[in-house]
C-alpha cells in the first residue's frame, strides 16, 4: 500500500498542470521491460498508448522503477501530467483494463501534488525473487526452476552482511552511470514455503541496475557451498562485480511495492 502526502507548494503559471499517479501490476514475460523503446514491446509503451487513446492526447508516464525484460511487478507506480482533470478516474481505470493486454492491469489513478515525482519521492522499494525446487507447470515464467540442494541457513547468514555495508558496487551492472553505489538495505531474507518454493525478500531505499538478480545469483553459490559466508562478505568489500556470481534469470523477479 502506498500513501501520498499532498504538500501545497504549487508553482503558479498560466498553464495549470495536474499530476496523476497510476498504479499497475504486470507479468513481464512478453515485454522488453518497463522502459519505452522504439521497435520493442514494453509495459510503459502499452500503458501510454491506451492512456493517449482514452484521453485523446499524447501522454507520457514516468515510472518509479525500470524493470528489465521478463521481470514482473505486483505493484508498480508512475506519474503523468495533464492540463485538465480526468472527470472519472475509476471509469478510466475500468476502460484501460478493457483495452490493455491480459498481462497488464491498472489498479488505481489519483491526483497528487504537481511536483510529486514517482521515482524521486519513493522512500523504499521491495522485491521478491521466487525459486521453485521442482518442476511446476503452473509457475512457468514466474519463477526460476532450480533443483540442486541449497543450504538456506548459510544463505540467510550471508544476508546479515547487507545490514553492515551500504556500498553494493559488487552487485551493480558494469558501466552503470550512477553517482553512488550506496543503498540502505532494510530487509534481506530467504523464506522456504511448502511445495518446494523459496522466496528471497529484499527491501531498500534504492536499487542499482541488475542488483537483485546479481545478489540472488551470488547467494545461490553460497547455498551450494561454492563460496562461504565469509567469502560473501569479501565480495561486498571488493566492490568488484566480477567477484560476485552470475545474475539469476529475470522470470523469478517481482517488484512488490513502492513506498512513499
Amino acid at each position: 500500500m502506498i500513501y501520498i502526502f499532498l504538500h501545497n507548494h504549487h508553482s503558479f503559471s498560466n498553464k495549470i498542470e495536474m499530476r496523476y499517479f497510476i498504479e499497475c501490476s504486470y507479468k513481464g514475460t512478453n515485454y522488453c521491460g518497463w522502459q519505452a523503446q522504439e521497435n520493442a514491446r514494453t509495459i510503459q509503451g502499452e500503458i501510454e498508448k491506451v492512456l493517449s487513446i482514452l484521453l485523446r492526447k499524447p501522454v507520457e508516464i514516468v515510472g518509479s522503477s525500470r524493470t528489465d525484460t521478463g521481470v514482473h511487478a505486483k505493484h508498480q507506480t508512475a506519474h503523468f501530467d495533464l492540463e485538465e482533470a480526468i472527470p472519472n478516474p475509476e471509469n478510466t481505470v475500468y476502460r484501460m483494463n478493457k483495452m490493455l493486454p491480459f498481462d497488464i492491469s491498472i489498479l488505481n489513478i489519483f491526483t497528487v501534488a504537481d511536483d510529486y515525482h514517482s521515482r524521486f519521492e519513493a522512500t523504499s522499494r521491495k522485491y521478491e525473487y521466487h525459486i521453485s525446487r521442482k518442476k511446476n507447470p503452473f509457475l512457468k515464467d514466474l519463477c526460476y526452476e532450480f533443483t540442486p540442494v541449497l543450504n538456506i541457513t548459510a544463505m540467510n547468514e550471508a544476508c546479515q552482511y547487507f545490514f553492515k555495508y551500504i556500498d553494493f558496487e559488487s552487485f551493480s551492472k558494469l558501466h552503470s552511470q550512477v553517482f553512488t553505489f550506496n543503498c540502505t538495505i532494510m530487509e534481506a531474507r530467504w523464506e522456504e514455503r511448502e511445495n518446494g518454493i523459496l522466496i528471497f525478500h529484499i527491501k531498500s531505499n534504492r536499487f542499482l541496475r541488475g542488483m537483485v538478480r546479481a545478489i540472488v545469483g551470488t547467494l545461490i553459490e553460497v547455498g551450494m557451498g561454492k563460496i562461504s559466508v565469509e567469502d560473501f562478505e569479501k565480495i561486498i568489500q571488493s566492490k568488484n562485480r566480477q567477484k560476485a556470481g552470475g545474475a539469476a534469470p529475470p522470470q523469478g523477479l517481482f517488484l512488490m511495492e513502492v513506498n512513499y
